[in-house]
């Protein structure tokens, strides 16, 4: 990837470019990021796709109308057939991987948000917080060139007009503004609690089972580092997201809120389940990387074996030449020349001679086949540590075959990159698109202060504009563990009453027991983030709409699979709620009857 040097500009805008510019790298690695996420996501999702999203689950679409909001709008809701739902989720990840590898990226970014959306508008009742900064994350993502740099579309670039080294529009404002609405309205709202003023905060998160880790119960013992962490996690969602617009020592200050609030998550992700939060929260920081952290990087790695590293391949296999501006971009060894063997005598006859592309070292020796191949990887400074692995004896056997094979079909190795075209890649950022993502940045605003003040939105003009936030799903609230963390702590037991005249408790499938399960026996049993919500939100308000549907697949789920005297007659769904106390206090458990189902053919 190569840069251009920076033209004369005014001193305000490079002070504005400097504090809301993103690099073309970051973006890159900002994109991998939301693609490894979206395809963990789905791959988690797709183990209860029937359960979750088709009219044999929890939530048929039925009684969807009933839970859905208004401008809510989802392709998954078009059939109830698991089959389609397996396709719509083949789609997506098809999609991902191609924001993975950055080919056609940005069309690839607005499949992607619209399939997501259209997941999570099928089943709101999955949706937590990792959801909706995934939605917020990928809305603007739509309107940044993500797929600019350590990108098929970036390696396959044939415009001899140099790319700027980071970039500055309206996406790149709203999506740093982006950033600090999520911290900031989060500690607005946590305000609102005196949980968060005393100290007590985390103590209650810890206390809280649904999602708590051993390692989290373990830190219970230490009262006076919860407080600690209580008021350092309020004062860093209130000032830490605003030192990645910070005016003076930009690149220092962004690099220390990148590390701070990296370190948060892994945080929150050792002591707390919160599915990909933690993880998606990290990669979101990396697109602020500032330019200055990638340039000394860069000149770090830039020693003699790769500066004199030359890559020669056939020009007359249009495979061969695809392939070495892949293997230059995904290597990441940029600047690396990448020569025709035809221009160079010497380089040509090797060539024939070995039928084998030609690399030349920085001491003038040349490796052909598979041996060439580990030697380049060995100077990637990111994937270098495969090289150890690819010189193992038989892979380097079967290496070697693989690519004599390759040499010898190279046309039909052809068909491989024949999708993949050579095309210009250029920057032109629109005014107009920019001014549009500003108004709709302000709308988002507007979102995140009704979420904060509902009382000054009840006039109809704002409810008129609504629909807006809906179909578009920019409709935010940032409030995990605000204004306080839960405290209706508790577990669910299901006893079943069969045809043979026994009793089951069919959520363990086991005998009976109303005593708390330990915390290894409840990941067991709420599996993953979806059940976990799903099964807070049975005992919330919106668990009147959701518990017949709950109860009609428990009844099928069970029936199905088992002999006519194992059938259940009727069941029944507590919920034993052990509500948090104070520290002190002594800890009840009350026994809470949800639901009762009858269950017939």
């Amino acid at each position: 990837m190569t840069f251009s040097s920076p033209k004369s500009k005014p001193v305000f805008y490079k002070k504005l470019e400097e504090m809301f510019g993103l690099d073309l790298r970051s973006l890159a690695l900002f994109r991998m990021g939301l693609a490894v996420i979206l395809l963990a996501d789905l791959a988690i999702r797709a183990d209860d796709l029937a359960a979750h999203y088709s009219d044999a689950g929890v939530l048929p679409r039925s009684l969807l109308q009933e839970v859905a909001r208004t401008g809510y709008w989802s392709i998954h809701a078009l059939s109830g057939a698991p089959l389609f739902q397996g396709f719509l989720f083949l789609l997506a990840g098809f999609f991902a991987l191609l924001m993975l590898v950055g080919y056609r990226t940005r069309i690839a970014v607005i499949a992607s948000w619209v399939l997501l959306i259209s997941l999570h508008n099928r089943n709101p009742a999955l949706i937590f917080a990792a959801d909706d900064v995934l939605r917020a994350l990928m809305f603007w993502a739509m309107f940044l060139p993500l797929g600019a740099c350590y990108s098929i579309d970036s390696a396959l670039n044939t415009s001899k007009e140099r790319l700027p080294e980071r970039i500055l529009t309206g996406a790149t404002v709203a999506l740093i503004v982006q950033q600090c609405f999520i911290y900031i309205f989060s500690a607005l709202i946590k305000a609102k609690s005196p949980v968060w003023l005393d100290g007590s905060a985390v103590y209650y998160a810890l206390s809280y089972d649904q999602y708590v880790t051993p390692f989290g119960a373990f830190l219970l013992n230490f009262r006076p580092l919860l407080s600690l962490f209580t008021h350092s996690t309020v004062i860093l969602e209130w000032f830490g997201p605003l030192l990645i617009v910070f005016p003076f020592r930009t690149s220092f200050f962004r690099n220390l809120a990148i590390i701070t609030f990296i370190s948060l998550h892994i945080g929150f992700g050792l002591t707390l389940n919160l599915g990909i939060f933690p993880f998606l929260s990290c990669f979101s920081w990396l697109a602020f990387i500032p330019s200055e952290t990638w340039n000394r990087w860069q000149k770090r790695i830039s020693t003699s074996e790769r500066q004199g590293l030359q890559i020669y391949y056939d020009a007359d296999c249009g495979f061969c030449k695809k392939v070495v501006y892949l293997l230059r971009t995904f290597l990441v060894l940029p600047g690396t020349p990448l020569l025709m063997a035809q221009d160079d005598p010497s380089i040509h006859a090797d060539m024939q001679a070995q039928n084998s592309w030609v690399i030349v070292d920085w001491m003038g020796n040349r490796r052909f086949k598979f041996e060439g191949i580990i030697y380049v990887v060995s100077l990637s400074p990111v994937l270098g540590w495969l090289a150890p692995v690819l010189s193992l004896s038989p892979l380097k056997v079967a290496g070697n075959r693989f690519y004599e094979a390759i040499a010898t079909n190279r046309k039909f190795a052809g068909n491989f990159t024949k999708p993949f075209k050579f095309r210009p890649l250029t920057l032109r950022p629109s005014r107009a698109i920019s001014a549009i993502v500003l108004v709709l940045l302000f709308y988002t605003f507007l979102w995140n202060l009704s979420s904060y003040a509902p009382e000054a939105f009840k006039r109809r003009t704002w409810h008129r504009t609504e629909i807006v936030g809906r179909i578009t799903r920019l409709d935010q609230s940032w409030s995990i563990f605000a204004p306080s963390p839960p405290r209706d702590d508790g577990w669910h037991v299901i006893p079943a009453q069969l045809a043979d005249g026994s009793e089951v408790d069919i959520f363990r499938n086991a005998p009976v027991n109303w005593e708390k399960p330990s915390l290894a026996t409840r990941s067991e049993i709420y599996q993953n983030m979806q059940w976990r919500t799903y099964f807070i939100n049975l005992n919330r308000a919106i668990g009147e709409k959701l518990y017949p549907g709950y109860g009609q697949y428990l009844c099928q789920r069970w029936n199905v699979n088992h002999s006519a005297s194992q059938q259940i007659q009727t069941l029944e769904v507590y919920f034993m709620n052990e509500r948090t106390v104070p520290p002190g206090e002594t800890q009840t458990v009350e026994q809470e009857l949800g639901w009762q189902q009858t269950c017939s053919k």
